[in-house]
């Protein structure tokens, strides 16, 4: 039986893939009219991208435009992902004897030969200090080829589970309860002499709420002023919130909906002097969830935050300016509100511990200072 050989570069590639995707949760990434280069990405690290480069460079002319067409290829996902700063790691594996790496700010190019040149590296060390420890040195046979070949394809297996879960339509049942609640307060309040008394007991006003009536924060956000206020904000809660009962879940939804609606009342509470009331502050705060989960999944749902979430928030806010009575500062507060209480709960699936805490840190930052304000009016 004649032996199958491993190619030497096959086996450096495989290897540094297979610990990117598996380790580090990169994922790769189509770049037209390529050949022989394996692109990733993960917008949450540090090195936002990884390419790998097993064409062969001979001498620095090529290599300088080698390193062009990786700018380039860099601006253009900067670009499309609203990225402010991106670091590419371009990985070289088969380079000749004269020539002479360059780096850049953007641009960090080393050559691997061999597994132990990438351990050695001090940048890789710096940025993946466990590469070291989870490639292996020792060239690879058929079996170790073949073990992590399946483990890649189960770990795409596994992030199209979960994206396909995420986009899964189920019954929005906090929605519909929020909705109902609404129309149901509404209803009463349309009952003989009750109208004013809601007001006077529940509107946001800034007076009251120095006064310790602190609860009109939350129950102006179920009062409306009439039946087309109504219809509005509701349809606007029928038509996103769904969306956003998905992708984070119904708890999460909730806490979204409801500190969103809080911290645009204390936007509304601080800057204007008249009694205030709707949903619309909370459903800006879904706006913001809305664009908090298309920044998260910017390089998978190439053109959506662009093309459909930042229009749809500005088309929103340039309404709410345009249409006299419409209390602006909730809108605004609200969708604030709503990307920064995102980053605190989390997508579902996509938790991460330090988002978390930025998130709670800032939110307490806001609340306190808007409280602090608010005293001071």
């Amino acid at each position: 039986m004649t032996d199958i050989i491993i190619n030497k570069k096959d086996d450096i590639i495989v290897k540094l893939v297979h610990y990117f995707v598996t380790e580090k949760d990169y994922k790769p990434i189509v770049v037209n009219g390529l050949q022989n280069e394996i692109w990733l990405e993960n917008m949450n690290n540090d090195i936002k991208i990884i390419r790998l480069n097993i064409n062969y460079i001979h001498n620095d002319e090529q290599l300088n435009n080698d390193l062009r067409k990786v700018d380039a290829i860099r601006r253009n996902i900067k670009k499309k992902t609203y990225t402010f700063k991106m670091k590419v790691l371009n990985i070289l594996v088969d380079c000749g004897d004269s020539v002479t790496l360059k780096n850049t700010d953007d641009i960090e190019s080393i050559e691997v030969k061999k597994i132990s040149d990438i351990k050695k590296n001090k940048f890789v060390n710096e940025y993946f200090p466990d590469l070291k420890d989870k490639i292996n040195s020792k060239k690879s046979n058929v079996i170790d080829m073949f073990k992590m070949t399946e483990e890649l394809n189960d770990k795409t297996v596994k992030d199209d589970k979960k994206m396909s879960k995420l986009f899964k339509n189920g019954i929005p049942f906090m929605t519909y309860t929020l909705i109902f609640v609404n129309v149901l307060i509404f209803i009463l309040m349309l009952s003989p002499g009750i109208y004013n008394d809601f007001i006077n007991l529940f509107a946001n006003y800034y007076a009251n709420v120095q006064n310790g009536e602190v609860y009109r924060l939350i129950t102006c956000m179920f009062l409306h002023g009439n039946s087309i206020h109504l219809f509005f904000n509701m349809y606007a809660l029928y038509v996103i919130g769904p969306e956003i009962e998905r992708y984070y879940g119904s708890f999460k939804f909730l806490i979204i909906y409801l500190l969103s609606g809080v911290i645009g009342s204390l936007f509304s509470a601080v800057l204007i002097t008249s009694p205030s009331i709707g949903a619309s502050g909370a459903i800006f705060g879904l706006f913001g969830a809305l664009l908090y989960f298309g920044f998260n999944y910017r390089a998978t749902l190439d053109g959506y935050l662009k093309g459909q979430i930042i229009p749809l928030i500005l088309i929103n806010l340039l309404v709410g300016l345009i249409v006299p009575g419409i209390d602006v500062s909730a809108h605004i507060g609200g969708l604030i509100g709503g990307l920064i209480v995102s980053l605190m709960v989390g997508i579902k699936g996509f938790n991460k511990k330090n988002h978390v805490l930025h998130g709670l840190i800032m939110t307490i930052i806001l609340v306190g200072s808007l409280a602090y304000m608010l005293m001071l009016k």
